[in-house]
């Protein structure tokens, strides 16, 4: 039995909006095709119509589970490095706790209309979550090492936590420039070759991060300190952390850069004029919890580089939703048309993860989800706007 949904708009995500369209999927969530208003095939079809836009199910391509026991525990606008010391020194918990946390993340992401999820991960507690989830994860295992003695041992130490996931979606992956050495770097970028797996890195999410790799100097210095680091061997850079790090990696190895708030267009050339293999994810709502600061969008948008949005956790965000991302990006951009970012939101974060033969757009064949977004104006989504989901 097919079933038949219209609104005022229908938006796919490829292709053109289809005012007063109809989409007809099957009892499985099969897209069979959207169809204009008048269609003589629709003559005696029970038709569900909604006020608002139809959407794909939403891609959050930046999450952490494993931190979902987290919510509400650090303030905001702390800044990054006292951020990063505090979930070091409070994501300790009963397992019991962390496991019920991550069941309500889960539920909590489904409910918001996401149907597939870019998660990273430290250990492998969310591996059952995943593997009853109603959403497709894809696991980027995060690798951390400064010390460049460490990097066989930091690898061979993730693989033992990768294996514990599926194989056939999970990533092992740099943590972040801050916290991963040159060697390990290029350690990564074989094993992402090699098993023809994306990387996805947090990058430039504080200005503290450029001053390390420009200066040596900062509060990434009183960090390591604290940490017991030894980093005598890092040598100033004289360029932005960017700049630095992803010559390590190979031209075609797809890397998501996460977070990019303080990339400055000398960077973002720097990846245009390498062609590299990169998708730019944008997680406002943390950056403007944790450092209180977005990324100038603006900078990014005249490239050929595609563009995604992410949550990250319940520790840096106060909810796991990408209509409050778009809401955001709206608001502090709103020169930008919702006919672009619904992509960002969508087809784009499909493509990175490699599942847009499924996900991402409102085709035939396809099983992406089905989002009602309530009280929209047009094409344009509004502070007010609310998500269901349909499918």
């Amino acid at each position: 039995m097919n079933f038949f949904f219209s609104a005022d708009y229908v938006l796919p995500a490829i292709g053109e909006a289809v005012k007063n369209g109809i989409v007809e999927v099957t009892d499985n969530g099969v897209i069979c095709g959207i169809h204009t208003p008048g269609n003589p095939a629709l003559s005696g079809k029970t038709i569900d119509k909604y006020d608002g836009i139809i959407v794909p199910g939403f891609i959050n391509t930046h999450c952490h589970l494993e931190l979902s026991h987290m919510a509400g525990v650090i303030p905001k606008h702390t800044g990054l490095v006292p951020f990063l010391q505090q979930v070091i020194s409070m994501r300790a918990a009963e397992e019991r706790l962390v496991q019920k946390a991550m069941k309500a993340a889960d539920k909590q992401l489904h409910e918001h209309g996401i149907v597939a999820v870019g998660d990273h991960a430290n250990t492998a507690i969310s591996a059952s979550i995943k593997a009853e989830s109603r959403i497709h994860y894809h696991t980027f295992v995060e690798v951390l090492g400064f010390e460049p003695e460490l990097a066989n041992q930091k690898l061979a130490d993730a693989f033992i936590i990768a294996n514990q996931f599926d194989k056939k979606t999970t990533s092992i992956t740099a943590h972040a420039p801050y916290s991963v050495s040159k060697e390990l770097f290029k350690l990564l970028d074989d094993e992402a070759t090699k098993q023809q797996m994306p990387l996805s890195i947090h990058n430039q999410e504080s200005e503290e991060e450029n001053r390390l790799f420009r200066y040596k100097n900062g509060k990434f210095l009183d960090f390591y300190e604290a940490l017991g680091k030894d980093i005598t061997g890092f040598k100033a850079q004289a360029r932005n952390s960017l700049q630095t790090f992803m010559p390590y990696l190979s031209r075609e190895t797809p890397t998501l850069l996460v977070h990019n708030t303080y990339t400055s267009s000398k960077d973002i050339f720097f990846i245009e004029r390498q062609g590299r293999n990169v998708t730019w994810c944008f997680c406002p709502n943390a950056n403007l919890y944790i450092e209180n600061a977005l990324p100038k969008i603006g900078n990014f948008i005249h490239y050929r580089h595609k563009i995604t949005l992410g949550t990250d956790s319940l520790a840096s965000n106060d909810r796991l939703c990408i209509l409050s991302e778009l809401k955001t990006i709206h608001q502090h951009f709103p020169n930008l048309p919702f006919t672009e970012t619904i992509k960002w939101a969508t087809i784009n974060g499909a493509e990175f993860l490699g599942i847009a033969d499924n996900y991402g757009s409102l085709e035939s064949g396809k099983t992406p989800g089905l989002n009602l977004l309530k009280h929209t104006n047009g094409l344009a989504i509004t502070p007010e706007t609310e998500v269901i989901r349909l499918i």
